[in-house]
């Protein structure tokens, strides 16, 4: 074993302090140690973390991991255990970034929850193009109107729409544009006729 000042300084504090203290002292050293060192612990935390400022915070959860288990021993080389806690909990961070990144958990949350219903000027406008829009359905023939529905409001494709109304995928495409031309100058405006 090398003998550096830590050696040193615990076997000091052992030789005082009661059995059942000694974790005390050990995690008072530990908690020193990394006092001492929290610049450099930084700094070795900092490239697996990618900043800084979560640097910093790997390094302050060492500290905080420091207190939960009153009952370690001090390790024989506080230094390298510290580095090493430190090392680990910045794996642990950086994972657990990349994980809230792929999954959108680090997304913000909104100070306002949004409800479902609309507010009154909301409802209004929503209730005002609804209307538009049923003005200008029952301007188009049958068979146009027919191969909007079912494409816009049933979800049916060409192929579907053409064989259920016995028309070809072309003619569905056409009177598909037609029914949306038609329906985008009814409500933003234009006097288009069909």
């Amino acid at each position: 074993m090398t003998i550096n000042r830590h050696t040193v300084r615990i076997a000091r504090l052992r030789a005082w302090i009661p059995m059942d203290r000694q974790t005390l002292a050990g995690n008072d050293l530990l908690v020193e140690t990394l006092m001492a060192n929290r610049a450099a612990l930084v700094d070795a935390a900092q490239p697996i973390v990618g900043d800084r400022s979560r640097a910093e915070d790997v390094v302050q959860d060492a500290y905080l991991k420091l207190g939960q288990d009153p009952a370690a021993r001090l390790p024989e080389r506080p230094l390298a255990y510290l580095y090493r806690m430190v090392r680990n909990l910045a794996i642990d961070h950086a994972r657990r970034l990349t994980l809230e990144r792929r999954h959108g958990a680090g997304e913000a949350v909104p100070e306002t929850v949004a409800t479902a219903e609309p507010n009154p000027e909301e409802a209004l406008v929503a209730r005002d193009s609804l209307r538009r829009l049923a003005a200008a359905l029952a301007e188009l023939p049958p068979r146009t109107r027919a191969v909007f529905e079912m494409s816009r409001v049933g979800g049916r494709n060409a192929e579907q729409i053409a064989a259920a109304l016995g028309i070809s995928v072309s003619l569905v495409y056409t009177l598909l544009r037609d029914a949306m031309t038609h329906c985008r100058a009814r409500m933003y405006g234009g006097a288009e006729d069909v």
